[in-house]
This record gives structure tokens, sequence and C-alpha cells, in this order.
């Protein structure tokens, strides 16, 4: 038996969502600041800057997998072990998570308690893969955490300029079965763009999709029908979501946008 207090009832934490045995909660305020920090953590606040973390709720039935290192504290009767069932499926995830610029190694954690993930100031999403039709494919570097019933398996690109012309991996990260999965977005759900695509076609100029439909046909492709057309464009490569599915849709690159418009410290 266990108690944790001054931790979910603290007044300064919010829950922004619940799915499952997932819980998404947020610190209104950063109070661990000195005399020379505390501008930036006002503003910081001010501007929906905050640390975020996923707490998991595990009953003794379900387990969940995290990403490598995302583990902050875990409390009650909860083990961890990594999932890994020999030489042969050691060397095979090894392979999968070289492929796929992801590690493929993640450590499930299962019995009766919670376990707390490391505070972040991406913001979280929850989804349920079932109404993704029980699959869907990650963008590299967003998953954080997902129910131990989901099986993870590599999606391979539809063609090769996918890794060489487009500067992409050749594979990505694909979860399959029904459950619920905690992801690490750039952007909050209020401002992500869901396209719901029927045998249509969808062209993004950029790294902006989180994550789509298994069904879909992920390929690169030049924007115009020749070298002259895409380079008069000024679009060049564009990723191509062609077929049946869903993709959800960032507004914007944080770590591009941030190299656009910070200031350069060598101007005076």
């Amino acid at each position: 038996m266990y108690r944790v207090s001054n931790f979910e009832n603290n007044d300064d934490v919010q829950v922004l969502e619940e799915q499952g045995q997932f819980r998404v909660i947020e610190w209104q305020r950063d109070l661990s600041v000195m005399p020379w920090s505390a501008e930036v953590a006002y503003f910081s606040s001010e501007m929906n800057v905050r640390r975020r973390q996923l707490l998991i709720n595990l009953d003794g039935t379900i387990g969940a997998i995290l990403q490598a290192g995302a583990m902050q504290w875990t409390v009650g009767d909860v083990q961890a072990s990594t999932g890994v069932k020999g030489v042969g499926d050691f060397m095979g995830k090894m392979f999968k998570g070289a492929v796929s610029q992801d590690s493929i190694i993640k450590p499930e954690y299962t019995g009766s308690g919670m376990v707390v993930c490391e505070p972040t100031w991406q913001h979280i999403l929850l989804l349920n893969t079932a109404a993704w039709g029980g699959s869907i494919v990650l963008n590299d570097g967003l998953f954080l955490a997902s129910d131990g019933t989901l099986q993870q398996n590599l999606q391979r690109r539809s063609n090769l300029s996918s890794a060489v012309a487009g500067n992409e991996g050749l594979f990505n990260l694909r979860l399959d079965g029904n459950g619920d999965v905690a992801l690490e977005s750039p952007c909050p759900k209020q401002e992500i763009v869901i396209i719901d695509l029927q045998n249509d076609v969808l062209k993004i100029d950029g790294n902006y999709a989180l994550a789509w439909s298994s069904t879909l046909d992920f390929t690169v492709e030049r924007s115009g029908k020749s070298l002259i057309g895409s380079a008069v464009s000024g679009e060049g490569l564009v990723n191509v979501y062609r077929g049946t599915g869903r993709v959800l849709l960032a507004p914007m690159q944080a770590a591009t946008s941030y190299n656009t418009y910070a200031p350069d410290p060598t101007d005076a």
C-alpha cells in the first residue's frame, strides 16, 4: 500500500487529459526559479510553455511500454523488463532501431502501481489505435508510451528516394493492435490539423506529419512533373500520402520556426 501526496493534488497541477491507464498533467507555474530565471519562467507560463508529465496507472492486467529513458519514478509493485526474448530477438530489434531512427528496445512495465514519466516541454497527445483501424504509423521521435498490448513493427517507405533524396529514414515505427498510445508533439491537440483521405492524395512540403494510417502509401516525390518545374516552383521534393486513411498534421515545425525567428546572438 502506498500514498502519494502533493503531486496530483498539488494546486499547481492540472489534469489535461485521461485515456485508459494514461493521464497527462501540466504544471501551471515553474516555482523552482532563481532571480535571473524568473522572467523567462513567467513569460513561458504565459505563453503555454509548461512542464507536462505522463502518468500511467497499472492495475495488474495491462502493462505499458515506454520510450527508453522516459521513466522518472515508479511506486508500487511495478516490474520493468526489456521485452527481449533472446539473442535473435535482440539482434532483430537492434536492426529495427537502426533503420527506423527510433529505439525499438523499449522497457515494459507491469504489475500494480504508478509509473511517472520524465517532465517534457513538448505537448503530450493521447490516441487510441482502434480509431485508426488498429494500426498507426508514427513520425520519428514522437513515441512516448503505449499499452503493452500494442505490437511494434516497421512500416517501409514505398520508394528508396524517401531515404536518399528526401533526407528521411526508409522505415517508420508502426503500432498494431487496439490500445492507447502517448505521443510527444511540438504542438497541442487544439492546433493539429486532421486530414481524412478517401482515395485521394496529400502532398506536404516538409516533415509536418505527426502520424498517419498504415493503409496510406507514403513516398517522397518531386513537386513538379520535371526537375526544372520543381526548381521553378521553389518547392523541390514533397512528402506524398496516397490512398485512404488519416493524417495528423502539425501547423509548424517547432525547431525550424525557432531557428527562423530567434534573434542572432552575434547581432549587436
